[in-house]
């Protein structure tokens, strides 16, 4: 009889790195907090700094992520738009381009994006609104199919489907508050980029006149609350082609992650996300579920692997019936 078959299970944290602060005695919060479970790992294992890509490049969770999993970001990312429009559920073919999304306050007489989050706490009202834009048509661009899903908090994923689509244009998020409201500019002299900035610049307009007309903010004006009355469309992006994990790494992989665009990003790599009932994108996520969901998966044969999320679909596969030899467990909640 041979020796059992050795499994990773790969738990990331996101986002618990920390400076000192003189407000704890220049600790970290980390070394203020009481870990014992944190501090026992910490303690069996080796500890240091890591630049995921290369020293004194700064990177956000998509490429951070792709490094993580063994895919060098210089070489292959594209975008977020496509990770998060995917994650949220929404199907994409080569060609498509999506955005990363946020509802937001405009002022419509100035001009100025005086909230970039309409909302954190959207949950309840950002699938309504969402439900409301999926589908629109845009007057001058009728050849094109625009979906819209609800992603997690304040965000969404939008992906817009046609011709001559270029991934290579700028957003309309000014990425700070009280700024003005951007257009989409080509980021090349090629005419499909200077084509799909005036497509996005019609969707960006588009979205707020549905949005300004929707009852749901009517009700949000009445009670004093921010309007979401447009969508700030960023990083735009297009589906990458990649080798599969299972290619690159000799692994049946799976994943967990409620957060739509490291869910997407899976997506990508061809790895399976698995469902977690309770687990969530934020600070209320059910922990013990996830844990629990990889163990399973990584678990000796056993037809009670979780079930895997279909982007785009209504309906789930279910997960491999011998398990799984790599079970990614994605950490967000933790603010």
């Amino acid at each position: 009889m041979g020796s059992p078959k050795r499994r990773v299970a790969f738990v990331l944290i996101d986002g618990i790195g920390d400076v000192s602060l003189p407000r704890l005695g220049y600790k970290t919060p980390l070394e203020a907090a009481c870990v014992p479970n944190l501090d026992a790992i910490a303690s069996a294992g080796i500890n240091g700094l890591m630049d995921p890509v290369e020293v004194g490049l700064g990177c956000g969770s998509d490429t951070a992520h792709l490094s993580l999993l063994g895919y060098d970001p210089r070489v292959y990312y594209r975008g977020r738009g496509a990770f998060e429009s995917m994650g949220a559920g929404l199907a994409m073919s080569p060609g498509d381009i999506a955005f990363k999304s946020n509802f937001a306050t405009l002022d419509e007489k100035t001009g100025i994006v005086t909230s970039r989050r309409a909302d954190r706490h959207f949950e309840e009202e950002g699938p309504i609104l969402c439900e409301a834009l999926d589908g629109m048509k845009l007057p001058s661009f009728p050849e094109y199919e625009v979906r819209v899903r609800y992603a997690t908090e304040h965000r969404c994923g939008v992906v817009v489907k046609g011709p001559k689509l270029s991934g290579n244009i700028s957003g309309t998020d000014p990425l700070k508050d009280n700024r003005p409201l951007l257009k989409a500019e080509a980021l090349d002299d090629t005419d499909e980029a200077k084509h799909t900035a005036a497509v996005v610049n019609e969707l960006s307009r588009e979205i707020s006149k549905i949005l300004v007309s929707h009852p749901l903010n009517s009700k949000r004006a009445a009670e004093g609350k921010n309007i979401a009355n447009l969508v700030l469309l960023r990083g735009c992006g297009i589906r990458i082609q990649v080798p599969s994990f299972e290619k690159k790494h000799g692994l049946w992989p799976c994943m967990v992650a409620p957060t739509k665009i490291i869910a997407g990003l899976g997506m990508s790599l061809d790895i399976d996300i698995l469902e977690a009932p309770g687990a969530t994108g934020d600070y209320r996520t059910l922990l013990t579920s996830k844990a629990t969901a990889i163990a399973k998966a990584l678990s000796a044969p056993s037809s009670s692997t979780p079930n895997v999320f279909v982007p785009g679909e209504d309906e789930h596969k279910p997960g491999r019936s011998d398990g799984y030899d790599f079970g990614f467990l994605h950490v967000k909640g933790n603010r």
